[in-house]
């Protein structure tokens, strides 16, 4: 019964994403990804690399991936990783428990508070999800030597494209994820994961690399001002990042989030740091015009004051 599942489900699913949209490694994506049914999803701003593009299966779900990247003098600054996986047409009795263990009662992982998550929020009824979680991750540990051993050699191909170009992954990095499913939406499985390298927020330096002792750790935190500063503003984006993948797939409004305490601090910001950089910026260029700065000086001191 299992592999003629198994069987059924792969046919289906291949039929299913041989409409999708061809992307091929390497391409530069902007604005937007399509996945099936014209479905997609908005990107942040800026230029991103599909660095890999690939299908892979994980307890009889098989999955269709995309990992987009943004690369700097060879760093990784910034990654995300879509996901979707289409159920419709399968057997629900027998896949739907199966999806419900993975995000509520993995071990290893899941929609559940877990130390390492500095922030967690959820819907959850019947096999319906939508979760939220931000924490710090450790990127290379994930794709190398990851917990699940079930995991174990999923992310090759990725790793196998930081080796051929010579990509420097930072130690501790952002992460944030953003996971929705239910039977009610086209029976779609939709997970998308945010990874941002500390520098691209001017972060100051770390002194401790392992996922327990970082100072982003929730335990940890309270005793480094400045990096808890700093994961505050990414809770904030990753709020506002949530609620605009709850607009992408149109999940249900009694299905979505309030997450309204999180991003509402940007919100309330952004207007009056938008005058602040623009009269920095106005002085800057009147230091260039005047000679007082170096052309190379001008494009670096404004380049640290956007980001």
């Amino acid at each position: 019964m299992k592999r003629l599942l198994s069987i059924t489900f792969l046919i289906f699913f291949l039929s299913e994403y041989s409409h999708a949209k061809n992307y091929k490694n390497g391409e530069i994506i902007e604005d937007k990804i399509f996945f099936t049914g014209n479905a997609g999803i908005d990107l942040p701003d800026g230029q991103w690399t599909l660095a890999t593009r690939y299908f892979w299966n994980y307890h009889a779900l098989n999955i269709i991936e995309y990992v987009l990247v943004k690369i700097e003098n060879n760093e990784l600054m910034e990654a995300i990783q879509i996901s979707e996986t289409a159920l419709g047409g399968i057997v629900t009795g027998q896949i739907d428990p199966i999806l419900y263990e993975i995000m509520f009662k993995n071990k290893y992982d899941g929609c559940y508070e877990r130390p390492e998550y500095f922030l967690l929020k959820f819907y959850a009824r019947g096999h319906v999800h939508n979760c939220f979680t931000v924490r710090h991750y450790d990127l290379m540990k994930e794709i190398n030597y990851p917990e699940d051993p079930e995991l174990r050699g999923s992310g090759y191909q990725f790793n196998k494209w930081v080796e051929n170009n010579s990509i420097t992954v930072p130690k501790i990095s952002l992460f944030s994820n953003h996971s929705y499913f239910s039977r009610h939406m086209g029976s779609k499985w939709w997970s998308i994961s945010y990874i941002s390298n500390t520098k691209t927020f001017n972060a100051p330096n770390n002194k401790f690399y392992t996922e327990e002792t970082s100072e982003y750790h929730k335990y940890n935190i309270e005793n480094f001002p400045k990096h808890e500063k700093i994961m505050q503003k990414w809770v904030s984006i990753s709020a506002e990042r949530h609620k605009k993948f709850e607009k992408n797939i149109k999940i249900k409004k009694n299905h979505e989030l309030d997450l309204s305490n999180y991003y509402s601090v940007i919100r309330q910001t952004k207007g009056k740091i938008s005058n602040e950089i623009t009269t920095q910026l106005q002085q800057l260029n009147e230091l260039y015009k005047a000679g007082v700065l170096t052309k190379e000086e001008f494009t670096k001191a404004k380049k640290k004051l956007l980001n």
